[in-house]
This record gives C-alpha cells, sequence and structure tokens, in this order.
C-alpha cells in the first residue's frame, strides 16, 4: 500500500509497476530515510527527457541487471528525482506527471500550477 500523501492531499496513488518503479520499488514514488535524490514526482518517460537525463549524467535507458533495472522506454512511468524534474523543467523538457502519485513533498520545490500544467490529465482535455 502506497505510504504518504500526493499533491491534492489524497492517498498517493501506484505510479508504476512495469518496471517497478520507486525509491522503495513498490510501485509508488513515497519517499523516506535513505532517498538523498527525492525520487517524488511520477513522471511518464519521453525521449526528450530520457536524453537529458543522460545529459545530466543518469543514464535511464541502459539496463543493469545487477539491480533489477530493465531500462526505461518513452511511456514508461517512473519515480524521478525533484530537481531533476525541476531541472528538465527549466530547459524545456519536463515530462508529463501523474499528480495523483506525486508525493505532496514535491511541492516543496515544485508549484502546483507547473506540475498541473504537465499533467497526464491535461493532455487528453
Amino acid at each position: 500500500m502506497a505510504q504518504g500523501k500526493n499533491v491534492f492531499g489524497g492517498e498517493l496513488a501506484t505510479c508504476g509497476t512495469s518496471p517497478m518503479t520507486g525509491f522503495f520499488r513498490d510501485g509508488c514514488c513515497g519517499t523516506g530515510p535513505g532517498d538523498v535524490g527525492l525520487h517524488i514526482v511520477c513522471a511518464e518517460m519521453t525521449a526528450e527527457f530520457l536524453e537529458f537525463s543522460v545529459s545530466r549524467g543518469n543514464d535511464l535507458t541502459t539496463p543493469n541487471p545487477m539491480f533489477g533495472f530493465p531500462g526505461l522506454e518513452p511511456g514508461d512511468r517512473w519515480c524521478v528525482c525533484v530537481q531533476r524534474w525541476q531541472e528538465a523543467l527549466e530547459a524545456g523538457v519536463a515530462p508529463p506527471v501523474n499528480l495523483e502519485a506525486t508525493h505532496i513533498s514535491a511541492l516543496e520545490f515544485i508549484s502546483l500550477e507547473d506540475l498541473q500544467a504537465h499533467a497526464l490529465d491535461a493532455e487528453s482535455s
């Protein structure tokens, strides 16, 4: 079961289970001791964001079997570091987010308005 609240104060929804995401690899963007990167933004990967992440020294596309990591592709949902998402926003390549699965503590770094402007729901409306 998800731990924590989402950006609306409701129960934190599951972000993704294929591949299994989250700092605790439980499918949720919860956080706790040891999560120095704050993997709390549930984002849907785009080619632009994955390229941006590689340019920042974090290759999310290459599989790492030692850690059971298959590598990400566009369309995968992943709990990304809040500061990396903010950097991507400033660079114009922020991936869309699932607000119900993004941890409330993201609001300490990113405005709700910026998150809502990139909400997955916003793309379909």
